[in-house]
C-alpha cells in the first residue's frame, strides 16, 4: 500500500513537472514573437515563474493563471523586465517595463 502511494505521488510530481515545461515553452514562444514584432531582443531565452493562481477562463472553466518574468533589450545596452500572463494556454497579457527606443539613424 505504501509503495502504491509513493508511486502515485511520484507520478503526479512527474506530470506536474512535464506540464510546467509545456506552459513555460508556450510563454517563451509568445514572448519571442512579441519581441520580434516590436524590434526587441529577448535575452537569455529564459522564463521565470512568478506565480500560479486558479481562475475561471472566458467560458467558465477552471484553469491556472501563470505569470512568467523575462528580460529583453531594445538597444543591446540595458536589460529591461517583462511579464507574460497565461490563462491556461491562452495569452492574457504581456507587460513591458518602460524602455529606451533606439534612435533611427
Amino acid at each position: 500500500m505504501t509503495n502504491l502511494l509513493w508511486l502515485m505521488i511520484t507520478g503526479l510530481l512527474g506530470y506536474y513537472w512535464w506540464n510546467s515545461w509545456k506552459f513555460k515553452g508556450r510563454a517563451l514562444s509568445l514572448a519571442l514573437e512579441y519581441c520580434v514584432q516590436f524590434n526587441l531582443q529577448l535575452l537569455d531565452q529564459s522564463m521565470v515563474i512568478r506565480g500560479i493562481w486558479p481562475e475561471l477562463n472566458a467560458i467558465g472553466s477552471q484553469v491556472l493563471r501563470r505569470t512568467y518574468q523575462f528580460e529583453f533589450t531594445s538597444t543591446g545596452e540595458q536589460r529591461y523586465s517583462g511579464l507574460i500572463i497565461l490563462s491556461g494556454m491562452n495569452l492574457k497579457s504581456i507587460d513591458l517595463e518602460a524602455y529606451k527606443i533606439p534612435d533611427a539613424d
